[in-house]
């Protein structure tokens, strides 16, 4: 008789196979999880700056110039301005072109990270700077990205 105290080649081939298919079934869910969550990460963002944009507006009776206005010693609203969860800078903003600008938009590059800036009319009426482009407004917003 064999006194077996290992394995088989064919053994551990089969072994390995099976680690690979499942391996090859995980990284595609994973990737989609990602996706995912970068986008909740991104939304949740977005309507914490809107809630600190409309509580300056209420503070100042003005729109801020800027996101980073938010943070200023004098005005501060948030301590922090996050970083957009799809890219390396910071969320978009724009106001209406008017006199007294009332109506504004904040947004994410999106998850294929092309989009580009977003215009808002004086009407309040926002145009996205991409497909899949995310952001808040207290306009009309472009398409169900947009909340």
């Amino acid at each position: 008789m064999f006194n077996r105290k290992g394995f088989t080649l064919i053994e551990l081939l089969i072994v390995m196979a099976v680690i690979a298919v499942l391996i090859g079934i995980a990284i595609p869910s994973f990737r989609g999880m990602q996706q995912e969550a970068k986008t909740a990460k991104a939304q949740g963002d977005l309507r914490v700056v809107k809630l600190a944009v409309e509580a300056y507006n209420a503070k100042n009776n003005a729109l801020p110039a800027s996101l980073g206005v938010l943070t200023a010693e004098s005005n501060a609203v948030i301590s922090v301005v996050p970083t957009d969860a799809f890219g390396t800078g910071s969320y978009g903003f724009a106001k209406d072109t008017g006199a007294t600008p009332r109506y504004y938009a904040i947004w994410s590059i999106g998850p294929d990270g092309t989009a580009t800036a977003c215009t808002i009319s004086t009407a309040g009426i926002v145009t996205a700077g991409g497909a899949t482009q995310i952001g808040v407004t207290n306009g009309t917003p472009p398409n169900s990205n947009w909340k």
